[in-house]
């Protein structure tokens, strides 16, 4: 109905109060935006239940990863999965298992300290037993014979995860206090993934 030019400015995030030790353990090399550190808290400090909802470039993956490194590194050497991050597509989860693999390894104390692995699919040509700078676990029976602090699948594998008999040893460390953490990540994409299933109520 019009035409250009068009000129869009990105205005920048609310700065928080400059804390880039929020946790001492997991510093960032930068200091948080104000959603940031507003998330730690909730997230890491009176774990409570969190929606994270801003623009794109602001950090979410911060909000909920740099928690869940400290609470594990608090809890090392505790038996079980403490966190469960859920994509609705293996290219995500991919792509954010190497994000989380650097994190770790570029901390002295994550590294060798803290584990993650990444379980997707049945099937894998170059699965890897070990972490490093490049990947996480992926490996389907090292998974289950020494299950990881962190683990990110999609929401398919977990359901089979959860009552296949083969899998049961993924879960033979939790107790009922183990599992603190449960991320949705991407949750815009669930909404597409499961649109055609899609059931609304109305009132009458």
């Amino acid at each position: 109905m019009a035409k250009g030019p068009y000129l869009s400015i990105k205005l920048p995030f609310e700065k928080g109060q400059g804390n880039a030790d929020f946790f001492p353990a997991v510093p960032m090399a930068f200091s948080p935006h104000k959603h940031q550190e507003i998330a730690f808290q909730r997230i890491g400090v009176d774990f409570k239940s969190t929606l994270v909802a801003t623009g794109t470039g602001s950090g979410k993956t911060e909000c909920f990863q740099v928690p869940i490194l400290d609470y594990c590194y608090q809890h090392r050497g505790q038996k079980g999965i403490k966190a469960i991050l859920i994509y609705p597509m293996n290219a995500l989860a991919a792509d954010q298992a190497q994000r989380l693999a650097k994190a770790i390894a570029d901390n002295p104390n994550l590294k060798n300290t803290v584990t993650a692995g990444i379980y997707v699919g049945d099937k894998e040509q170059h699965a890897t037993t070990n972490m490093a700078r490049e990947h996480l676990i992926s490996d389907k029976e090292t998974l289950r014979n020494n299950p990881p602090d962190i683990l990110l699948t999609n929401y398919k594998m977990l359901d089979f995860l959860m009552i296949r008999a083969k899998d049961h040893t993924l879960w033979a460390g939790n107790t009922e206090t183990t599992l603190k953490f449960l991320v949705v990540d991407e949750l815009g994409d669930f909404r597409r993934i499961f649109y055609p299933f899609r059931i609304e109520f109305h009132r009458r």
